[in-house]
């Protein structure tokens, strides 16, 4: 069975392994997934990740933050979908729970958070906001 939508499936692993309360989450790994756990890991939503195996086998594991026995990811929220591609502008990248939250662009400079992205004036396609 082949997977539709990896991203949402590693955005789904993370949401489960941090309501169940555990301090690992691993999954099969692809240069974008690994591009989307730097970004988690730049803004201080994870402790860090790193890819294990060689490969076919390789699989990307992801160290969870917790802050007084929660996590520190909230939420994750998929926007652009494989049936439904959300763009934006340099100008108009959304603020996620008024400016707490971070949001996750595809750009032509690679993965990064809106933060940056519009730090460095380029636009791009949303994968995903998280608080």
């Amino acid at each position: 069975m082949s997977m539709q939508d990896p991203i949402a499936d590693m955005l789904t692993r993370i949401r489960n392994a941090g309501a169940a309360g555990l301090k690992v989450v691993a999954m099969p790994t692809s240069r974008e997934k690994a591009a989307i756990a730097e970004v988690l890991k730049e803004e201080g939503y994870i402790g860090g990740y790193e890819i294990k195996g060689e490969g076919v086998q390789r699989e990307l594991v992801i160290d969870l933050k917790y802050y007084e026995g929660k996590a520190v990811i909230c939420g994750l929220e998929r926007v652009s979908k494989p049936s439904c591609r959300r763009y934006c502008s340099s100008s108009d990248i959304p603020r996620v729970r008024n400016g707490l939250g971070t949001v996750v662009l595809t750009t032509s400079k690679g993965v990064m958070s809106g933060r940056r992205a519009a730090k460095e004036r380029v636009g791009g396609e949303i994968i995903c906001y998280v608080w």
